[in-house]
């Protein structure tokens, strides 16, 4: 089993720990001969609790009971909060540990410690996350968004586009859409109208939502009526330089390098949790793509009002 260690706010990730691959791995008593091992699964799992003793050994127990082995574990404990997160990777035999009885386990650890968060995903097993993205007239995020999906390389389904800006149908995203059979939704918004009831019935069977260079401000009251995530897409370097036009803030402030920030959507205008931050310019595209892969291998977990974890 790997070492974990407790990593503390002063440090802005936490650190790496020793990762085994798969085929360096047997269970106990099995024989080193590949063709006579069982096929393996993955794993990853997130927990998120009051922090209390022997809790590690819990989860690590949780998993080795039923035959699984950890690749990897990170937690994170913030001084003087009280409060434990972790982010461990294993395999498992999915004959001997069914994926129904792995929630089951997982749950009564949640029930055990009262945890406020425990997440566990089999990715080649689980239906992938569904999202829609939402975008304005600009399209390069919303572009490379839609070609990283095609070439499998997001781990998401696209349910649909919502854009406040009337492509037509002779565009490249249009066509693009048409042929992956991708809904288009054009919603005309104005200051007092933005469209939040109507988008807010397109995005129901959605497991969180992406703003790829969507300019306009969702209210709290939609964030409220979602109550799932929503991660955006800032041309600038959180948390300096909040609003519109963020790059000729920087310029005219003096500030010679500028960049781009993916982060979590709250009430406050660009102020959630900072999920990924890439500097130089035109990187907006690298890091949404980047974030949202985070996100889909709970690699982030929002902290506080205006922090993430990040494993």
């Amino acid at each position: 089993m790997s070492l974990v260690q407790r990593a503390y706010p002063s440090l802005p990730k936490l650190f790496g720990f020793a990762k085994r691959s798969f085929k360096s791995l047997r269970f106990p008593g099995e024989p080193l001969d590949p063709s006579s091992s069982p096929i393996l699964s993955y794993g990853i799992h997130v927990f998120h609790a009051p922090d209390a003793v022997g809790i590690v050994a819990k989860l690590s127990d949780c998993i080795a009971s039923k035959g699984g082995n950890i690749l990897g574990a990170s937690v994170f404990v913030p001084e003087n909060k009280h409060v434990f997160y972790s982010r461990s990777e294993f395999i498992f035999d999915p004959i001997k540990w069914p994926r129904s009885e792995m929630d089951e386990d997982f749950h009564k650890l949640l029930t055990t410690y009262s945890a406020m968060r425990s997440v566990v995903r089999v990715p080649d097993h689980d239906p992938k996350y569904k999202i829609c993205i939402l975008a304005s007239k600009q399209d390069h995020c919303l572009v490379d968004l839609l070609h990283q999906w095609q070439e499998g390389r997001l781990p998401v389904d696209i349910t649909c586009v919502i854009s406040n800006h009337d492509r037509g149908p002779n565009t490249h995203v249009s066509h693009f859409l048409e042929r992956h059979g991708i809904p288009y939704h054009y919603l005309q918004t104005t200051n007092a109208d933005k469209r939040e009831g109507e988008i807010l019935e397109l995005v129901q069977n959605t497991d969180f939502l992406v703003l790829a260079r969507y300019m306009q401000i969702l209210s709290g009251d939609f964030l409220k009526s979602y109550g799932k995530d929503v991660i955006n897409i800032h041309h600038g370097l959180l948390p300096s330089f909040k609003g519109g036009k963020p790059s000729k803030q920087a310029f005219d402030a003096g500030v010679k390098l500028i960049g781009a920030t993916s982060h979590f959507v709250t009430q406050e205008l660009d102020a959630g949790p900072i999920i990924e931050q890439m500097k130089s310019e035109n990187l907006e595209k690298q890091c949404l793509t980047k974030a949202i892969k985070s996100y889909c291998e709970l690699r982030v977990l929002p902290y506080e009002d205006n922090k993430t974890v990040v494993f």
